[in-house]
């Protein structure tokens, strides 16, 4: 069985990786960094910069092999809160990452750690894509003082909808984060404006994810649907306005907490 290649090119996770982080060092060089963050309770917005420039860090020395760097995960994310301009300090290994991706080699042999994982280099380049415009959505939520709405995004639906299909299709099928039922049951994920849509089998055994078309029948015995935005955010938990009439989404996110360990 063949994996499904992501919905963006690898040229499209790099720019919306210089996006999202313009996006969230704009929005911490300009609110008080003791701020709150409404979608990451108990961080402030300085936790939260220290926290993604640290992942960046970390996700390049993967990308290079280097074990050392890897484990100092507390140090480095230490290293951002205490610098002089920690803004500036997360744009700077951001891009770092950035340029350390576009030179990698497209046979890249990495760790990735998902299900049906695309190849390393484009499997980072996605990772760091969604990381990055997640939290960059959490930097926002902290200036504004509020979780997003769709409106609130500078990025589309083609990026919505590749982050759906990370999450659904890469974290969700893992045994770790996988919402759960018993009796089991069917679920669709159809964006209101796109032709892809994802079922998932939802049981006592870990989850299937099958990407559909949006279009085909489908037998699923409850619907979540929306714009492929407002499901991106309601699905990573960062806001949104979805249709829900079962009410399976709040179970979901209470099953499938996306975590860095």
């Amino acid at each position: 069985m063949s994996i499904p290649a992501p919905l963006l090119s690898f040229g499209e996770h790099l720019d919306a990786l210089v996006a999202a982080t313009d996006r969230l060092a704009s929005a911490a060089g300009s609110t008080w960094l003791g701020a709150d963050v409404p979608t990451c309770p108990q961080w402030s917005l300085l936790d939260l910069v220290a926290h993604t420039g640290m992942v960046h860090r970390w996700a390049t020395a993967a990308v290079l092999g280097d074990r050392e760097t890897m484990g100092d995960a507390e140090l480095i994310e230490e290293e951002g809160r205490t610098a002089p301009d920690p803004p500036a300090w997360f744009r700077a290994g951001a891009a770092r990452l950035a340029a350390v991706l576009h030179e990698a080699p497209d046979d890249l042999d990495a760790l990735v750690f998902l299900k049906d994982a695309p190849p390393a280099k484009r499997f980072w380049a996605r990772r760091q894509c969604h990381e990055t415009t997640i939290h960059a959505l959490d930097a926002l939520a902290a200036r504004d003082g509020r979780t997003a709405r769709a409106d609130d995004a500078w990025f589309g639906a083609a990026l919505a909808l590749d982050g759906i299909d990370e999450l659904l299709v890469g974290f969700w099928q893992r045994t770790k984060s996988s919402p759960h039922g018993d009796p089991g049951y069917a679920a669709l994920v159809l964006p209101t404006d796109a032709d892809v849509a994802w079922l998932l089998r939802i049981g006592p055994d870990p989850l299937v994810t099958t990407r559909v078309e949006a279009s085909a029948p489908a037998q699923a015995d409850v619907v979540l649907s929306g714009s492929a935005v407002d499901l991106y955010l309601a699905l990573w938990n960062r806001g949104g306005t979805v249709e829900d009439p079962a009410e399976v989404l709040p179970s979901w996110r209470l099953q499938s907490p996306i975590t860095w360990s």
